[in-house]
């Protein structure tokens, strides 16, 4: 691994592909982030790019693979299964936003024109902006993951579906730098250095304000507009949750962070991990492993740091009694889950509430 990662990818990280299905018999509501169409609206702009664009990420590293190490190779192929997978849920998730009566063809047509542009560069420039968004894509997954407020009132299954793309966003973080990293052997750190800072300035400057368009195209579908609707996109993104903000504070690379000495000793029984969810403080951290739920009913991935950071593996608890296995369903009445039920009972879980 070159002297350019201060945290290389750990050597015992294993990346799984789980082949989950979402909202297959669900609908969506138009506002499914607990009535928030600021939150609500952000998710289906980004979910927009994800088909095509994971393709592009698939075809960008496979590109690069030749000669690799074993290990990268093995991750590669991970890294191809995970995003084919992504792609498929939210060809499932687009396509319910626009049965909700979204219409998504001006955002549609904006990827489009992005991916006529990258047949017209070279392998490697689509390798560099495929490592800038991979990152940014990483740090959304964290910001959404550490905060345990964010999906609360949110429609379960649609919840679970972020989530669970999140964790395997951070998973395979790693995959699309080291491939990088590998095709620039042969360049001088300054190279490097030069070609990846410029192509995270170029990516930025389109990256956000295409997302922030996107979401005013979809709110305007809904009679929202004006100066106010644009003020609550920017406290979106730069006050709470401040996914905008909070991505501006990190890493311009993947790093892997490790747990403070003192997990072990806090948390004794399984050598760091905390047991139980995430605290209800959007501020706790996710330092050393802790516990998102995908659902109520038990089915839980635990970020594990085990001297890998955040490190993401994949562990079902036992599914409690009182939980059907009904429990994603948008019908309250199927799931005896208290965490569950309160979701369901939302009164902003539909359009038309107060909430300027």
């Amino acid at each position: 691994m070159s002297s350019l990662s201060r945290t290389p990818t750990p050597q015992d990280l294993s990346i799984t592909p789980r082949d989950r299905r979402f909202g297959r018999d669900d609908r969506q509501g138009r506002w499914w982030m607990n009535g928030d169409p600021i939150a609500s609206v952000f998710h289906t702009a980004l979910s927009v790019t994800f088909p095509k664009g994971e393709a592009m990420f698939i075809e960008a590293v496979k590109a690069h693979r030749d000669g690799v190490p074993e290990k990268l190779a093995r991750e590669i192929r991970a890294f191809t299964q995970q995003e084919v997978i992504h792609s498929r849920e939210h060809v499932v998730f687009n396509r319910k936003a626009a049965e909700a009566g979204y219409d998504l063809s001006e955002l549609e047509a904006d990827v489009d024109n992005v991916m006529e542009l990258i047949k017209t560069r070279p392998p490697i420039v689509n390798l560099m902006a495929t490592i800038a968004l991979e990152h940014y894509t990483a740090m959304m997954a964290a910001i959404m993951l550490k905060d345990s407020a964010m999906y609360d009132g949110a429609e379960p299954e649609w919840a679970a579906l972020w989530k669970w793309h999140a964790i395997e966003e951070i998973e395979h973080k790693g995959v699309a730098y080291d491939t990088w990293l590998h095709a620039t052997r042969d360049w001088s750190r300054w190279r490097r250095w030069k070609a990846k800072s410029l192509m995270m300035v170029a990516i930025t400057a389109r990256f956000w304000p295409k997302r922030i368009r996107g979401m005013k195209a979809l709110l305007q579908q809904d009679g929202l507009t004006g100066w106010r609707v644009s003020a609550r996109i920017w406290w979106f993104m730069l006050g709470y949750p401040g996914i905008l903000r909070k991505s501006f504070v990190r890493r311009s690379r993947p790093s892997w962070q490790r747990p403070r000495p003192d997990a072990a000793a806090r948390h004794p029984r399984e050598g760091g991990r905390p047991e139980g969810p995430l605290s209800p403080s959007p501020r706790r951290r996710l330092r050393g492993g802790s516990v998102p739920k995908l659902d109520g009913c038990g089915e839980v991935p635990y970020l594990l740091a085990r001297g890998t950071g955040d490190r993401p593996c994949h562990r079902s608890g036992p599914r409690p009694s009182s939980c059907s296995s009904n429990c994603n369903s948008p019908d309250a009445s199927r799931c005896s889950n208290s965490d569950a039920a309160r979701r369901h009972s939302s009164p902003r879980g539909r359009p038309g509430g107060s909430w300027l």
